[in-house]
């Protein structure tokens, strides 16, 4: 069911969405069950063009004639045998709505016995498979597909197929509805159904039509896409002189056809939707005489249709008058003008004006004014927060659309002057953020500082600093390097003398930087070294890339006598412009 109600909000326009809910609520409120039926069933299932809506009610249609009016719809004929109402509901959509019926035919082409049905009585009374299939439109089984003769497969195979054997004895008319629907749609009839048309049309069944019927088939040829295609089919299989004995495809109108086709579609671009299956007919019996266009028309049952196509040159007439008035020579006038007007009688007027003022706006409105709109919207309209978010978006385009048309905002401060009163107020700034993780660790030494003390400096001390602090601090002492202590221990070797090398002996491993015992002294070339040793320590830091060259400390085996110190390299040039 889900899949179905899918089809139905996808395939119906926005028109015949709301169609469908009126008629559903309409129905409903009566206590009534609705189905969607027919024609309209076959088009959402084949994907093809929905040109009407058919409802099947289980129950007395005629009774909702008043509630149909106070809803909105135009009722255009009413049918009491077969209790059946024709509609023109808002958005120019026609709608159909019958009860449920079955019918008996006692006679060939005569009209059925009709009693109330169920809705699969009615799918039974129907003329082809596809047309006998209905989908629930009631809250308990919305969306619910009632197939009873396999309609989908015949979709999916694209054939046409008869109910039963005499289908086309029962109703004739079925002769021609079977030619103008293959010719629609492109499809074949099914194997048997073509051999029972056949043998129908060898055996003249269709003398035996009703004018009812056939009035019913001449409106139709008005709601064709392509109308001229199907009269051609017809007209092969000599079916269009039974409908109209002195229609022919020469007596057609091809050229006002052809330019309705054409102003019918730049129409629906700017919005518009006529209904112009009374244009149609207009060119299909132009050509003919009036007693012929006078016989078609009461033979077609459905007399709202036939009012609207005897009213189409009166209107079109008044409707030039008005449009050729000198207020409307301002674009964004005559632009509202149009807009406004009834769809069917501006289709009309473009195809048959006079070449003047009237028809010169009607061009411009079809033609060179939508292009306007492809300047909407402005590049400002962004930088000042004007967004399709604001309720009064599309106003604001409407707007400068009339303006446009007028030769205004036609430069950037032309259109910020009237953007301004609709800018938006500027946004509040964003909240300053939260600092976390390494402000919370700079807070924790702070507060643990003690009152009045002086924080400390950030950066690298000079050596000065560091050379003055090195004998305060003992614990800097064992900092020096094992090559500095071995350079300190040659000297003192050399001073005493060559007998006194054991004396000389460098620090075993594990005793370089080690405090004297209690009770020894400390003789002045060592501590005179441990002085040095810091700022050696700390040139050495200032640049690495080039450390002081130290000889190897002599093994205690073999001390080599007299050794010359090492002679110290000088400390890296300072940079100017700091101080020690």
């Amino acid at each position: 069911m889900a899949d179905f109600i899918y089809l139905m909000e996808t395939r119906l326009s926005p028109d015949q969405q709301r169609a469908l809910a009126l008629v559903t609520e309409v129905v409903r409120a009566q206590q009534l069950n609705v189905y969607l039926t027919g024609g309209a069933v076959r088009d959402i299932l084949s994907g093809f063009v929905i040109r009407d809506l058919d409802f099947s009610v289980q129950g007395n249609a005629l009774k909702l004639q008043k509630d149909f009016e106070k809803a909105g719809a135009v009722l255009e004929s009413v049918d009491e045998p077969t209790r059946t109402i024709h509609l023109l509901l808002p958005g120019n959509v026609r709608a159909e709505v019958t009860s449920t019926r079955s019918e008996k035919y006692e006679k060939p082409g005569k009209l059925p016995e009709i009693t109330p049905g169920t809705i699969y009585d009615d799918m039974r009374r129907r003329d082809f498979t596809v047309n006998a299939m209905a989908l629930s439109l009631n809250p308990g089984s919305r969306g619910l597909l009632t197939d009873p003769f396999n309609g989908m497969a015949d979709i999916e195979a694209k054939v046409l197929r008869v109910l039963h054997n005499y289908a086309f004895y029962e109703e004739p008319s079925r002769l021609i509805r079977a030619t103008r629907l293959a010719a629609r749609f492109h499809w074949t009839l099914e194997e048997r159904t073509q051999a029972r048309y056949d043998a129908a049309k060898e055996n003249n069944y269709i003398e035996n039509v009703g004018d009812r019927p056939l009035g019913h088939e001449v409106e139709q040829l008005a709601h064709e896409e392509d109308p001229l295609g199907v009269l051609k089919a017809l007209e092969k299989e000599g079916w269009l002189k039974v409908l109209v004995p002195h229609f022919s495809m020469a007596k057609v109108d091809t050229a006002g056809l052809t330019q309705l086709s054409k102003i019918k579609q730049q129409m629906q671009e700017i919005g518009l939707n006529p209904d112009a299956s009374p244009i149609v007919m207009y060119f299909l019996t132009h050509k003919l005489g009036d007693k012929e266009v006078s016989g078609i028309q009461k033979q077609i049952p459905n007399k709202g249709f036939v009012q609207r196509l005897r009213n189409l040159e009166d209107d079109a007439r008044d409707f030039a008058k008005q449009l050729n008035a000198k207020d409307l020579a301002i674009p964004s006038h005559a632009w509202k003008f149009l807009m406004q007007s009834l769809p069917e009688t501006l289709l009309f007027t473009a195809i048959t004006a006079r070449p003047g003022a009237a028809e010169q706006r009607i061009k411009n409105f079809l033609t060179k004014w939508p292009l306007t709109r492809q300047k909407l919207p402005f590049p400002e309209m962004a930088e000042m927060r004007i967004t399709p978010e604001l309720p009064e978006y599309k106003k604001i385009l409407d707007e400068a659309f009339l303006l446009l048309l007028d030769g205004k905002l036609r430069n950037h401060t032309e259109i910020v002057k009237f953007l301004e009163p609709y800018k938006p107020p500027e946004p509040p700034p964003p909240p300053a953020p939260v600092r976390r993780g390494r402000a919370a660790k700079k807070e924790a030494p702070a507060a643990a500082a003690p009152e009045g003390a002086v924080p400390k400096k950030r950066g690298r001390k000079p050596k000065s600093a560091i050379a003055a602090a090195a004998p305060v601090a003992p614990a800097a002492a064992p900092a020096a390097t094992a090559p500095d202590q071995a350079a300190a221990v040659a000297k003192e070797a050399k001073v005493k003398g060559p007998g006194k090398a054991e004396a000389a002996k460098p620090p075993a491993k594990g005793e370089v930087g080690k405090a004297p015992a209690k009770g020894e002294s400390v003789k002045p070339e060592s501590a005179k070294a441990q002085v040095k040793t810091p700022a050696k320590a700390a040139a050495g830091k200032a640049a690495p890339a080039h450390k002081p060259a130290t000889k190897k400390p002599a093994k205690a085996e073999k001390p080599k006598p007299a050794a010359k110190p090492a002679k110290k390299k000088p400390a890296p040039a300072k940079k100017p412009g700091k101080k020690k």
